[in-house]
């Protein structure tokens, strides 16, 4: 008696509908992310084991090389601090240098060279020593009044938003001092003092990951 052959079935796999889906999925995550900033002043944190994460909306106090920076979260609420600003210390802006204004990522400058700044491209403005920081000393505290008018910002966008409808709480702008492992500790004393002057007592300290303990 004749035997029966069985066919034999091929184990190869088609993997072309995965590889379409795996390409879509990386387009789709390479389109919807934002790139990184660079920074004005980048600066070393000191090393924590501390794995808390930063609010999304925070204001940042950069301090390094005794210099101060400061970047606010969201376009809407710089436009609104830097309008603040100009009318305390009486300086007028056009709408171009407010849209740029909104575009920057954190600013280091003394008041009366920030115009200068805004006609400058990203890439220039973080180039060499260009960006000397805000003043924050006793005679001249210019920092101060940024922290004050961004507060002041955040809060009035805050509530617009919430008459426009939105299902939002209340809450004062969160601000995270981000120094330099190798700053002097009065300088860092000094960022501290003048939030607690505006009854800012509850603030982030950035941090580095340690990887190992000492």
């Amino acid at each position: 008696m004749a035997k029966v052959k069985v066919s034999k079935k091929s184990t190869r796999i088609d993997m072309t509908a995965m590889c379409d889906v795996a390409f879509l999925l990386l387009s789709f995550f390479i389109m919807s992310a934002t790139a990184k900033q660079p920074e004005p002043h980048p600066v070393d944190t000191p090393a924590s084991t501390v794995l808390d994460k930063l609010p999304e909306e925070v204001a940042t106090i950069t301090v390094g090389d005794k210099k101060a920076f400061f970047n606010i979260p969201g376009k809407d609420v710089k436009i609104e601090t830097l309008k603040r600003i100009s009318q305390e210390y009486n300086m007028s802006f056009t709408e171009s240098e407010y849209e740029a204004f909104g575009n920057m990522q954190g600013f280091g400058v003394p008041l009366n060279q920030l115009k200068g700044l805004l006609t400058m491209a990203a890439a220039e403005r973080n180039a060499g020593d260009i960006q000397k920081g805000i003043p924050f000393d006793t005679i001249n505290d210019q920092l101060s009044s940024w922290v004050k008018q961004a507060r002041e910002a955040s809060k009035a966008v805050l509530e617009e938003r919430i008459r426009d409808g939105e299902d939002l709480q209340y809450k004062d702008l969160d601000i995270a001092i981000k120094g330099d492992a190798d700053e002097d500790y009065p300088t860092i004393k000094r960022v501290i003092d003048i939030l607690q002057a505006q009854k800012k007592n509850r603030f982030f300290l950035v941090t580095g990951l340690r990887n190992e303990d000492f």
